[in-house]
């Protein structure tokens, strides 16, 4: 299999050292990076570039990635996208990948610990809608060159609360401001891959349920 990394930061360096790591066990099915792209070569990211390439991983920033994720439709790729923070435009990006009859796997988080707190985060909305007194609030952390906040992952959990607990009909930014809301509060900090805090608050208790990254290896393994 013949890979693109388009975004070659600290993320896509991560994917590079978990496909090396599997090329060294592998006594087939081996994965053979072609193209590496970042800011210094992006006139390089073309399609002759992309020729012969059969998946791209995405890892750049919002204001990049649906054009990123085009061109790689139009050289006929499929395309991994890592990125968040572009959502505002999924629909359209769907669109597009019809049109072009091409393919996409998108997420707001890799992590197989994250998917793991999307389960747990939807048991526990369907279990509070029952239970009177209690307000959520979400927060996240992440290092300070994440560009969106809050983070892709924070958002679909409040998503995700919303379709199984009808009392929220909606998220803001910041702390919550009527009993309807879901409050999610960011902080970048320096060195922090990455956490998500999901609470329940009442007079008498809290419910919390964390994730934290050690690392960016997580991330990487799931991408």
């Amino acid at each position: 299999m013949k890979i693109a990394l388009i975004g070659y930061g600290k993320m896509g360096r991560a994917v590079e050292a978990i496909i090396e790591e599997h090329n060294a066990v592998a006594t087939n099915d081996t994965i053979e990076i072609v193209l590496r792209i970042d800011l210094e070569n992006k006139e390089q990211f073309t399609p002759e570039s992309l020729t012969g390439v059969d998946i791209a991983v995405e890892f750049t920033g919002p204001e990049s990635a649906v054009d990123n994720i085009k061109k790689c439709l139009d050289a006929h790729v499929a395309v991994v996208v890592g990125t968040t923070g572009w959502y505002d435009r999924l629909e359209e990006v769907k669109q597009y990948v019809a049109d072009k009859d091409g393919a996409m796997l998108y997420t707001p988080n890799f992590s197989v610990g994250v998917n793991i707190l999307f389960d747990l985060n939807e048991k526990l909305a369907a279990i509070m809608q029952e239970r009177e007194g209690y307000q959520v609030t979400i927060s996240e952390s992440h290092h300070t060159e994440k560009l969106d906040a809050p983070s892709g992952t924070a958002i679909s959990m409040a998503q995700q609360i919303m379709a199984y607990n009808p009392q929220y009909t909606g998220w803001i930014k910041g702390k919550a401001v009527n009993d309807n809301e879901i409050g999610i509060v960011s902080f970048r900090e320096s060195g922090v891959p990455g956490t998500h805090v999901i609470n329940y608050i009442s007079h008498e208790d809290e419910i919390t349920v964390i994730h934290k990254a050690h690392n960016r290896r997580g991330f990487a393994t799931g991408a």
